[in-house]
């Protein structure tokens, strides 16, 4: 593997060794316990390092591999469906064995020929899908086409598992095995080997997620999953949880003074407070019925709101002062879904289904005539200003694909900026205008005209002028993950949702 711990947080590990020479049971992070699997296994030893939202594993044995295992492990028992996510990094440039490994495990049992499934990255970068089928049966391998990954991602659907790994910044590259039966509940977590008995190797995770995903039939929009409200650093894709609840939040706004986020759940709006972590309720007087198309001016002052009246046709625009008050009908009739304010406050830009097509439109903040920018064939959504008001950025489908587009402020000049296999929705420009963010969702998971809840998606990045877009964070979630806005200030962190069961049956 040749892509290794940052001198920042080999300093930090290192810092961590000198202060703690002992790792306790009850620092573990989101798992239950340790253990070293095998027999005879030189003792290693993991642990969770909050402030930096890491585990540190160090790990012997002779290999994971024939008909027995040996290596550390850090792990919970779950039952049912779940996805595993981490970014994985050897601790030093080399190492005693190139076949050392990290990566995820889900075993049947503790006991070293245990059947098992894994997601591994070995020391001189083979990735693969490794597992035994049954206990005591040889181990079997299917080699990713991928080397040098340092995103692993291993998910079990029934009986079926399913790698995906990445170079961060990459899209997932994915292999499969089915038919392991592992049992109902299993030991799932991270691990470290070293592939030999008399030698610890060292690996450091971040970005550790458990996921429980939607179960088959579940009804959109009438049932829901829990919530993670995340924050990302842009350069470096680091991600810290600020917020979780069991309740479906959605399209956190960065606030213009980057002290707080805006989102909403079960109709209504809420701030949440980034130095305490705690959410508040907007008042929004009898509008109560408030979707994730929701925006802040750019002076910070105002609330724009979509929110759901049927009556008049669906979700219909309202503004509101940013502190919360009695909101401003601003379109007239439904549905009408708001996505920006202009750079002097004196226009909001919607997309508004009309005559059975959805366009992007204009209307002045006050209220007043609306005026259609588009006209295509198709869906055109997620309209946004630049911040020097130069451009409007969308998405649209007209050519068969969810595309990011972008025209003049008087729709004219409509041009694609992205070209690449994936249905890409709602970009966000950052405020220092240099770039753009945007959710791109799966094709063999969601048809061009949908942005549904609960999906494999990537959050990626791209020049404000276009070019290839990059990754920035792997998520499992879709609608209301990033709608709106979502830039801090200061253009280096963007908030966002991802989604989970909070707990197993």
């Amino acid at each position: 593997m040749k892509i290794f711990l940052s001198q920042k947080t080999l300093l930090s590990f290192l810092l961590l060794l000198s202060i703690a020479p002992v790792f306790s049971q009850s620092n573990l992070g989101i798992f239950e316990n340790q253990g070293d699997v095998g027999s005879h296994v030189k003792p290693g030893s993991a642990t969770y390092i909050p402030q930096h939202e890491q585990y540190v594993i160090s790990g012997a044995g002779y290999n994971v591999w024939f008909d027995h295992d040996e290596f550390h492990f850090l792990y919970k028992k779950i039952k049912g469906d779940f996805i595993l996510y981490a970014r994985a990094e050897f601790v030093g440039w080399n190492g005693v064995e190139q076949h050392r490994k990290v990566g995820w495990m889900i075993r049947k049992s503790l006991d070293g020929k245990s059947a098992q499934v894994n997601a591994v990255e070995h020391g001189d970068g083979l990735t693969s899908l490794q597992f035994r089928k049954t206990d005591g049966a040889t181990t079997e391998e299917v080699k990713s086409k991928l080397t040098n990954a340092n995103v692993i991602q291993l998910e079990r659907k029934g009986n079926l598992f399913t790698m995906r790994v990445a170079k961060w910044g990459e899209p997932f590259v994915t292999e499969q095995v089915a038919d392991i039966a592992l049992g109902d509940e299993v030991y799932a977590g991270l691990f470290v080997g070293s592939h030999n008995a008399d030698v610890l190797e060292t690996g450091v995770f971040s970005d550790v997620r458990i996921t429980v995903p939607a179960r088959e039939g579940l009804v959109p929009y009438r049932e829901y999953l829990g919530s993670h409200l995340e924050l990302l650093e842009v350069a470096s894709g680091k991600r810290s949880i600020v917020y979780s609840s069991s309740q479906s939040l959605q399209a956190p706004n960065w606030m213009a003074d980057g002290k707080g986020l805006i989102y909403n759940s079960e109709g209504a709006i809420y701030r949440f407070d980034l130095a305490s972590r705690q959410p508040q309720l907007v008042n929004t007087g009898e509008v109560k019925n408030n979707n994730n198309d929701h925006v802040i001016s750019f002076d910070g002052k105002m609330l724009g709101l979509s929110s759901g009246v049927q009556q008049l046709g669906g979700s219909i625009v309202y503004t509101v002062p940013i502190g919360g008050g009695t909101p401003k009908q601003i379109t007239p009739a439904g549905p009408s879904y708001l996505h920006s304010w202009s750079i002097d406050g004196k226009n909001l830009l919607f997309t508004g289904q009309r005559n059975g097509e959805f366009d992007i439109y204009q209307v002045p903040a006050a209220g007043g005539k609306e005026l259609r920018l588009t006209t295509a064939t198709g869906l055109d959504d997620g309209p946004e200003f630049t911040p020097d008001g130069k451009w409007i950025y969308f998405n649209s489908n007209r050519t068969g694909t969810m595309r990011i587009w972008r025209m003049k402020p008087d729709g004219s000049g409509q041009e694609p900026l992205t070209n690449d296999e994936y249905h890409d929705w709602f970009p966000h420009v950052s405020p220092d205008g240099k770039w753009v963010v945007f959710i791109s969702f799966l094709k063999d998971e969601v048809p061009a005209g949908d942005h549904p809840f609960y999906k494999h998606v990537y959050i990626r990045l791209m020049p404000l002028d276009g070019g290839k877009p990059k990754v920035i964070a792997y998520v499992y979630g879709g609608q209301g993950t990033i709608n709106t806005p979502s830039w801090s200030p200061d253009s280096k962190q963007i908030a966002f949702i991802s989604n989970t069961k909070m707990s197993n049956p």
